[in-house]
């Protein structure tokens, strides 16, 4: 299990239109991969889940991923957070 501290950086927060970018890029991935955020961590790949953490610009959140290509998918989804959700 690993896991890496990320700041979301565009306009609207990790809500909508990025959440959906970001739910896919995480079910592309085996591995378990959770969100946390302060006290709350929920499944990175439930859009409802994501949703609910209400992450806004400027908010730093925790990823976690558990499981095989568990660093890719953190990189991944590192990349993708830090690009400000211009890539699917």
């Amino acid at each position: 299990m690993i896991s890496r501290d990320v700041v979301i950086t565009n306009a609207s927060g990790l809500h909508a239109r990025p959440a959906t970018f970001f739910i896919q890029k995480a079910n592309s991935y085996p591995c378990n991969i959770w969100v946390e955020k302060e006290d709350r961590k929920v499944n990175a790949k439930s859009l409802l889940g994501v949703l609910s953490l209400g992450i806004a610009k400027g908010m730093s959140v925790t990823l976690i991923a558990d499981g095989a290509e568990e660093e890719e998918a953190l990189r991944g989804l590192a990349a993708l957070i830090e690009s400000g959700f211009t890539e699917a």
